[in-house]
């Protein structure tokens, strides 16, 4: 089988971090049904005894979190190979031009993973409108009351603006989530999308300043990029009113963490982050102890019974290539430089 040519029942090289079990029996069922998969231990590197003969063998390279950068001396072992199947989202550590220069198909899971994500993100925006996570706190223990700053943000999920950053995959889905609450007025900000293309999705455009201004939650879904380190920094964190919530679940560079402690110990803010810089946060760092601050594990994306979905997504790009029909999300090299 020549490099690029599908075969209606393609062999499937899986490759993520050794050691580790992402996809189950179910899973494994579910991709054996499109394809041949060659051995169900993972190649955590390419370096494994095993490589050289699977990456011989292999029409698809289905790859997870871990899963070693695939480049040009990756590509010369493996004369076969015309799709790589990533089932998660990140795609920069591992993705090289030599994919691209072989004509392999790329495409990713991010749309799965995005969906937990969101989900993560809507719970938290109505927590935030319920004031939920202070007051149970709160409740728990009155001495933390004189640490935070008197609202000026009545408490309720009713005619509320909410400051999305960011029409990322986890933040368009977040906007349809948002559609079934119309009492919350989604705004927008990304220098990409237009004004009439936010409108589509349900938002009003608006730029950062304004944005962190005017919102109530303030919820940040941009890529980390060059482009958007610090995005969130000292100036834009000042704007926001005394009792507002920032919700952070993209990457933690994205924002001036000496700033956000700065906010933080004053007891203006409420912050919900799922993700630091660093992660994780040094131990003294006083985002971990300070009561208005919810700090969870980077745990918003894909996590037990939802790595179901990405393996699903996963074996339906393998089915779509191996038959001929367009990829659901097929990654562009021009794409990389923009992609989370």
């Amino acid at each position: 089988m020549s490099a690029g040519v599908a075969p209606s029942k393609p062999t499937i090289l899986i490759a993520h971090w050794a050691g580790l079990r992402f996809f189950t029996d179910p899973d494994l069922a579910q991709i054996a049904a499109v394809g041949t998969v060659l051995d169900d231990e993972p190649i955590g590197d390419w370096d494994d005894p095993r490589a050289d003969a699977l990456l011989a063998e292999a029409d698809v390279i289905l790859g997870h979190w871990g899963c070693p950068p695939i480049g040009a001396a990756v590509i010369e072992r493996a004369p076969r190979l015309g799709l790589f199947a990533y089932a998660a989202g990140t795609l920069k550590e591992v993705v090289t031009d030599a994919l691209f220069d072989r004509g392999v198909r790329v495409t990713s899971g991010a749309p799965a993973n995005a969906e937990p994500v969101a989900e993560f993100t809507l719970a938290a925006i109505l927590f935030a409108g319920k004031d939920v996570l202070w007051q149970r706190d709160a409740l728990r223990d009155r001495a933390i009351r004189d640490h935070r700053q008197r609202s000026s943000i009545p408490v309720g999920n009713w005619d509320k603006t909410i400051g999305i950053v960011g029409a990322s995959l986890v933040g368009r889905r977040v906007l349809e989530l948002l559609a079934p609450f119309p009492q919350l007025r989604p705004i927008l900000f990304d220098p990409f999308v237009t004004a009439d293309e936010a409108a589509a999705m349900g938002a009003t455009k608006v730029e950062l300043d304004e944005l962190c201004a005017t919102a109530d939650v303030v919820s940040i879904h941009a890529p980390d990029l060059p482009s958007t380190y610090h995005l969130i920094g000292a100036d834009q964190l000042a704007l926001l009113r005394t009792g507002a919530t920032f919700i952070n679940t993209a990457r933690g560079a994205l924002v001036d963490h000496d700033a956000l402690v700065v906010e933080a110990e004053s007891g203006r803010l409420y912050l919900v982050l799922d993700v630091t810089d660093p992660e994780p946060l040094p131990r003294e760092n006083p985002l971990r102890t300070l009561p208005n601050v919810f700090l969870t594990p980077h745990l918003a994306g894909s996590q037990g019974t939802e790595l179901a979905r990405m393996a699903i997504d996963a074996a339906d790009e393998i089915d779509r290539w191996a038959h001929g029909r367009p990829a659901r999300n097929q990654i562009h090299r021009e794409q990389l430089g923009r992609l989370a």
